[in-house]
């Protein structure tokens, strides 16, 4: 039978790893517990409880089984048991991993053996020494033996008979096992204790790789006029290694880091739950943001993703509403050297938003909701869950108002157009607009026209009232008969430096 030449590198590995003075002179400390708070910027606190006896004097303790995008310069370790006993004179972190290619890498200048499977079935054997590191290895099959192989790109052996074989063909089968490879990455110490015995010592470091997302939930009312709400909250582990019976706690806000972190991946929810589990953390303030705290403790898995129920709400309060922004995204407004002129054209603005506002008070909510997608629901006249669309929050306190533009109307449409230019100087124009809703639906609907404007601006004369919501914005409120349309209009001054 043909072995596979990576598996005989693997079992060197095995047999060399097993043997290592270095396991066997230094102390592996054994957890005893792991707290982790993840923070919703792809980046986690570890806090991971060990416990190893330490004897008086200089000590040498290891921890293996770190996550892999460990930051080194964040980590720290203490007792807990005697914390003015143990002092770290020093702490490494070895990640030189032991595989094929560095095991060939740091195996220049020694003695190695190539296998080599002939066209005829028979094996040649070469002994030489390696003179150049590999820059790749790739496995190949069909060898003409019936066998598989292996290419060792940039690889140079010297035999011993002064040949030079490039990129060698085979199997390679190292004498040795190279020094400072280590299996898998490693936290290593050198500690002085005057306080001999067993210690429970906490390690705690920040990695990357593990981040968190809010996702929810939200199913509307017949009415429109109340929804049930379920939040969801999504963790991804891609951290490099699993963290078992966590304590786990969640970070929202926007926390501060140098270099700034990169977003993590997002797990989309399949379909709606109708009736969630009971939620499932406590929140709490902390600084100036909001912390999350999981009632018991959870497994959190390499390359795992984990859903778990953050807040259930019924009966929320929601109000619907459509607006009409028949000015926003025309070329002109929002440019800087936009001025007033002759050209002027809205017709293909006839879009309706539906938006979905939603109380975040008590009785029915009343908590810091972090940032995420909300989902929109609602049931069809035969009560199957329809989607209706969705939009992105950002971090929202309790008692403020979540805003969902969910999607337009199909049955209200808008006409926005100029009917009037004036040029009163190179500065100061007059404008007169009409805004015309049409209504294709079976009820009356009020619509909010929405009117932008630039520079010194003043309303002459108008169709209706008006509020102004800030220095560049109104708004109309139009009440629409059903199969019927509704007309504001009116005229604006506007002047410029």
């Amino acid at each position: 039978m043909t072995t596979h030449p990576l598996r005989v590198c693997f079992a060197l590995i095995a047999t060399a790893a097993a043997g290592s003075t270095y396991a066997q002179a230094t102390k592996t400390a054994k957890s005893v517990g792991i707290g982790l708070t993840i923070y919703n910027q792809n980046f986690a606190l570890v806090k991971d409880k060990r416990r190893i006896e330490l004897g008086a004097g200089r000590n040498s303790v290891t921890v293996e089984d770190v996550a892999a995008l460990i930051d080194p310069t964040s980590v720290h370790f203490k007792s807990l048991t005697a914390p003015n006993a143990v002092s770290v004179r020093e702490q490494n972190y070895q990640y030189d991993l032991i595989n094929p290619t560095t095991l060939l890498n740091k195996s220049v200048g020694k003695r190695v053996l190539l296998r080599q499977k002939l066209g005829n079935g028979q094996v040649n054997v070469l002994e030489g020494t390696i003179i150049t590191p590999v820059s790749a290895m790739v496995a190949q099959t069909g060898d003409g033996g019936g066998g598989s192989s292996s290419v060792y790109s940039g690889l140079v052996i010297r035999t011993a008979d002064g040949r030079l074989v490039l990129n060698p063909e085979g199997e390679i089968s190292l004498m040795e096992m190279p020094s400072g490879l280590v299996p898998i990455p490693l936290l290593a110490w050198l500690v002085d204790c005057t306080q001999p015995g067993v210690h429970d010592a906490e390690i705690s470091y920040i990695t990357s790789g593990l981040t968190w997302k809010s996702d929810y939930v939200a199913i509307l009312a017949a009415d429109d006029k109340s929804v049930d709400v379920t939040g969801w909250v999504t963790l991804d582990n891609k951290s490099g290694t699993t963290y078992e019976n966590a304590s786990l706690q969640l970070v929202a806000g926007d926390v501060r880091r140098v270099p700034a972190e990169t977003k993590g991946r997002a797990l989309e929810l399949a379909r709606p739950s109708v009736r969630a589990a009971a939620p499932q953390f406590a929140e709490e303030s902390l600084f100036e943001y909001h912390l999350y705290t999981l009632d018991g403790t959870t497994a959190v898995r390499q390359n795992e993703q984990k859903q778990m129920t953050l807040l259930s709400a019924t009966k929320a309060p929601a109000l619907k509403r459509f607006v009409y922004d028949g000015r926003q995204g025309f070329y002109g407004i929002g440019n800087p050297g936009y001025r007033p002129a002759e050209n002027f054209d809205t017709s293909g603005n006839t879009k309706i938003n539906v938006i979905v506002e939603i109380k975040n008070a008590k009785p029915a909510m009343g908590i810091a909701l972090p940032k995420g997608k909300v989902r929109l629901y609602k049931a069809d006249t035969r009560g199957a869950l329809q989607f209706v669309g969705e939009d992105q929050i950002d971090h929202t306190p309790k008692d403020e108002t979540v805003r969902l533009t969910v999607g337009n109307s199909f049955d209200v449409v808008g006409e926005h157009k100029r009917t009037d230019f004036k040029r009163i100087s190179q500065r100061e124009v007059e404008e007169s607009f009409e805004i015309t809703i049409r209504n294709h639906r079976e009820e009356e609907t009020t619509v909010t026209v929405r009117e932008h404007f630039w520079a010194d601006w003043k309303i002459g004369a108008k169709s209706a009232e008006y509020v102004k919501r800030d220095a560049s914005t109104i708004e109309f409120t139009v009440k629409v008969p059903k199969d019927g349309e509704s007309k504001v209009t009116y005229t604006v001054r506007t002047k410029w430096l």
